[in-house]
Parts: structure tokens; C-alpha cells; sequence
């Protein structure tokens, strides 16, 4: 895939938080860098609004968590976690996410989804078709619903490069700069680097389990 990046480009970031961090975990049993990952995957180039979606626990030991972001310029939308009398849990942000990105469409000209599930592929092609926004996705690779990969315009793999997106992990310490990133890292937003909180690890160990099931 080729597409165009400018710096005259708006961007949207839409982050699945429970789907990476599921990722992350099963597959490297790793904590997330949110930070270095929209810093990456937006460039040089102009964001507008770059919003992560997570579930809280009855505890509410996610506060760190979403301060940290705060702080790095990433807003936070919460919903309870739904615990049924069954024993069953239920947390969904799927529907949320679409409709915000739908929302805030006419205003960008790319839309980049941090998720590797398939279900967003409608979502892609409806920002495609009716809104004419170039949609991107990040996530690990070696997760990511093939289908999604089929209808983006260009697609992130942080498999390519998991040192960078790790934190906490000894396959990333041991991997130093082994990896190569998929293109040059831009200079725009988050120059600072953020708080080592930022991670869905310890805090959110279990944020919890953010769903109770995938």
C-alpha cells in the first residue's frame, strides 16, 4: 500500500484500547506505549483529536492510568464494565468509536483506527466512500483481522518493531533497537516524552481484564 502523508493532513486517532491491550498481552505478555504509538502513526502531520476508549473496573484503579494520557494529549472515554447476575461480563466500545469517528469525519482527512479487529472493516469503507477520508490502522500484525488489513489505506504493524511499542517486557529489552520502524518517526505532536505510567499494565493489570472476554 501507498498513500500520501502531508503536514497539511488533519488526523483523527481512534484507539480500541481493550483490543491492544489484549494484543499486547497475549501475544507478548507485554504492557502497551500508547504514547509512542499515535506519535508514530500520526507523523508530522496535524491532529485534531486522538481519543482512546477504555472500560473501568468497579475499583477504579484506572485514574493513573487515564491521567497519563491526559497528559501526553490523548482524551479518555470510559464505560463501566457490565457484570450480569449470571456472573457474565459485557464492556463494548465498538459502537462508540464508530460513531465518533463518523461524527468527526468532515472535519479530517485521516482517520487512523488502533485496532486489529475486523469488526471496523464496515467503518473503514463507509469513511472511505462517503466521508473520502484516507483511513489507516496500527496494531500488531500478527493479531489483526485480515479482512481489516484488505480495506485500509495503509497499515501499521507494530510487530515490526515491538521494542519501540513494549514496555515492561523482556523480549523488548532484549530486542533494543533491533527492530526498524515502519518509516520515520515525526516530530509533531508529543515531544515530550510521557509519563511511564501510560501503559496498560500494573494499574489496569487488569483493567481487568477490560471485558471479562475478548
Amino acid at each position: 500500500m501507498s498513500v500520501i502523508k502531508h503536514k497539511e493532513q488533519r488526523v483523527g486517532v481512534f484507539i480500541d484500547t481493550q483490543n491492544i491491550y489484549h494484543s499486547a498481552k497475549n501475544l507478548y505478555h507485554s504492557k502497551v506505549n500508547f504514547g509512542q504509538i499515535v506519535k508514530d502513526a500520526v507523523g508530522e502531520r496535524s491532529i485534531i483529536r486522538a481519543v482512546a476508549y477504555v472500560i473501568t473496573t468497579e475499583a477504579g484503579d484506572e485514574k493513573a492510568f487515564f491521567e497519563a494520557l491526559t497528559k501526553m494529549g490523548i482524551e479518555t472515554k470510559t464505560k463501566d464494565l457490565q457484570i450480569f447476575g449470571s456472573g457474565a461480563k459485557k464492556a463494548d466500545w465498538d459502537v462508540g468509536l464508530a460513531i465518533d469517528a463518523v461524527k468527526l469525519a468532515p472535519k479530517l482527512d485521516a482517520v487512523i483506527l488502533v485496532t486489529g479487529d475486523g469488526d471496523f472493516a464496515p467503518l473503514v469503507e463507509y469513511l472511505q466512500v462517503n466521508q473520502g477520508c484516507q483511513v489507516e490502522v496500527v496494531s500488531f500484525g500478527k493479531s489483526t483481522s485480515t479482512k481489516l488489513r484488505e480495506v485500509v489505506d495503509d497499515f501499521y504493524d507494530l510487530d515490526e518493531n515491538v521494542s519501540k511499542y513494549l514496555i515492561g517486557n523482556r523480549f523488548a529489552a532484549k530486542a533494543g533497537n533491533g527492530g526498524r520502524p515502519n518509516g520515520r518517526p515525526g516530530r509533531g505532536m508529543f515531544k515530550r516524552r510521557g509519563p511511564k505510567d501510560a501503559t496498560l499494565g500494573t494499574v489496569a493489570d487488569d483493567i481487568a481484564d477490560l471485558s471479562g472476554q475478548e
